[in-house]
């Protein structure tokens, strides 16, 4: 499950850093995270292929972001939780987002091994 919230993560970031440099002063769209994962029960849905599509999602990401001029990162939004905020605040939230979830990742792996 916190497979699958990475890549819709990883979605709705790329959607966002898109949208943010197409338009002038952006307003994000919020996402409701809970009603997107509500079909993640499913065994369709594998932990692996989730793994697999969010590496490509963020490889595709980095290669967007790695492409900027320094300048686009102070480029001015808005999200409607969290206020004023610039494209840099988008890039440095998409990589602490998944730090925390493979952490996570990492506490439930040892918690198994050591049962």
């Amino acid at each position: 499950m916190i497979l699958c919230h990475l890549v819709d993560c990883e979605i709705a970031f790329g959607f966002r850093l898109r949208q943010a440099l197409a338009e002038p002063h952006h307003v994000i769209q919020a996402f409701d995270q809970d009603a997107w994962s509500a079909r993640y029960h499913d065994p369709s849905f594998s932990g692996r292929t989730a793994l697999q599509v969010f590496a490509a999602l963020r490889g595709w990401n980095l290669v967007l972001v790695n492409s900027l001029p320094q300048d686009a990162f102070s480029k001015p939004l808005s999200h409607p939780e969290r206020g004023e905020m610039t494209l840099q605040t988008i890039v440095e939230t998409m990589a602490g987002h998944d730090v925390h979830h493979f952490r996570q990742l990492q506490t439930i792996a040892s918690q198994t091994a050591a049962a």
